[in-house]
């Protein structure tokens, strides 16, 4: 009920938070890991015992349904200073005590404990997808984007029977998310079910953007033909680049022969992760070895040398990264370097053509992203496991060469070891978050991109 909501900001210092006390209060947290809590000593189950969304304060933002997210956009003090949490399942799995998992809880928890920001929930599943060209400039104009993760597969569609928003909705939404990254707008920050997600929009929109150029035969007041031929040019390599790159596991299967497997982008891992695991840099692929084109090899290791990706440092930071880990499917390896090196590409493509593109029909490739970078692996038993358990997308400005960042992750930074809902389990105080990695992380990832 709307009539139950906070219209001011913040819960623990009650109606003063906003963008810089937020963005003060992270910087606290993740300066060590011992300092206590700056906040107001309140706890935030007094009026939400239960800790469930829609029960009560400071869950109460619940988008159910366009009523309520009409009364959100009247008050855009509130989705200007919270994050929107976006959940395409009710939970992420089952843990070891049989407990469905309701991560969304603990990103809204851990938000509100460590630097008092609200959360909005947009539970798709439930509600069904509103509409996107509506949602996504109101959603990427608050603090940070959180798509979390969920129980189906990205590789089934089947497995989203019941749910009010199916796999073609979801790609849809995650397709012009990845799209609305703008100097103004928040960071995106996609979590296991998310990470799969955001993988196969890259290679769908990597795909409509060498389908539609393509089919053109001409492009308005480009009269000499020079910017549709360059286009064509290289669409036709990163065509045939998709169509001759194999998808194969380390025990020889090959799990999607070209880009237009369903499988290219996501495919079954060699193990199920479930569980806590360290975090190891990701190291490039032999070209020889691996049957990767060493043109994409080369691409990403250039852009791992350009751009600073938060959980690749971190590693340094910390010493070593624990983080929980629930999921049987991955994020292949070979998608993402090639996405990388496509991205790469068309923007290099565009940069001396811009001008045309900005009054056509392709103008909306300059949204693309300019370049994904893999920051690092997990390992069972020391032999790596998850080639690509995270990703820092980087989008590049043409006119003010500026960079943004939003991020992928196959982990759950927001899940403690225990894999447990923050209303199942004895509620974290602030010094235990400090001293947990996954919360750390999470907070360096809403640091950085809220400086962007």
């Amino acid at each position: 009920m709307t009539l139950d909501w906070r219209l001011k900001p913040g819960y623990l210092n009650e109606g003063c938070s906003d963008f810089e006390s937020v963005h003060i209060l992270l910087g606290y947290f993740i300066a060590n890991r011992h300092s206590a809590t700056p906040l107001p000593n309140k706890s935030l189950l007094t009026e939400n015992e239960a800790f469930e969304w829609g029960k009560g304060k400071p869950l109460e933002k619940v988008i159910n349904c366009q009523s309520d997210f009409e009364f959100l956009m009247q008050h855009p003090r509130l989705f200007r200073n919270a994050i929107a949490i976006i959940e395409p399942w009710e939970h992420v799995g089952y843990n070891p005590l049989g407990e469905h998992v309701r991560a969304s809880l603990n990103v809204a928890y851990i938000a509100q404990t460590i630097a008092d920001c609200d959360s909005i929930l947009f539970p798709l599943w439930s509600s069904g997808l509103l509409d996107p060209e509506t949602i996504i400039p109101v959603i990427s104009s608050g603090l940070a984007v959180v798509v979390e993760g969920g129980d189906p597969s990205v590789r089934d569609a089947s497995s989203f029977a019941g749910s009010q928003s199916s796999l073609a909705d979801l790609h849809l939404f995650v397709e012009k998310l990845l799209l609305s990254r703008t100097p103004t707008s928040a960071p995106a920050i996609f979590i296991c079910l998310g990470h799969q997600l955001a993988a196969q929009g890259h290679i769908n929109l990597i795909q409509k953007a060498v389908q539609q150029v393509l089919n053109l035969n001409q492009l308005e007041n480009d009269s000499s033909g020079k910017t549709l031929k360059a286009l064509q040019n290289v669409c036709q390599e990163i065509e045939r680049i998709g169509n001759s790159l194999s998808v194969q596991k380390k025990n020889g299967n090959i799990v999607a022969q070209n880009w237009h497997d369903p499988e290219f982008a996501v495919g079954p891992n060699e193990f199920k992760e479930v569980g806590d695991r360290q975090l190891h840099h990701y190291e490039s692929p032999d070209s020889e070895s691996s049957g990767i084109p060493q043109e994409l090899i080369t691409a990403h290791e250039v852009t791992a040398d350009e751009f600073e990706g938060v959980i690749d440092t971190s590693i340094e930071y910390e010493h070593e990264l624990n983080i929980a880990m629930f999921h049987s499917d991955e994020v292949n390896e070979e998608a993402i370097l090639f996405a990388n090196w496509a991205y790469r590409l068309l923007h290099d493509t565009i940069i001396s053509h811009r001008h045309i593109l900005a009054g056509s029909p392709l103008s909306w490739l300059m949204q693309m992203p300019y370049a994904i970078e893999i920051l690092c692996s997990t390992a069972h038993e020391d032999e790596i496991v998850t080639e690509c358990s995270a990703t820092c997308i980087n989008y590049k400005d043409f006119e003010s060469k500026l960079i943004r960042r939003s991020f992928t992750c196959q982990f759950h930074p927001e899940l403690l070891s225990d894999l447990r809902s923050v209303g199942f389990r004895k509620h974290p105080e602030y010094s235990e978050l400090k001293k947990d990695d996954g919360a750390r992380l999470f907070a360096r990832l809403l640091y950085a991109g809220m400086q962007e």
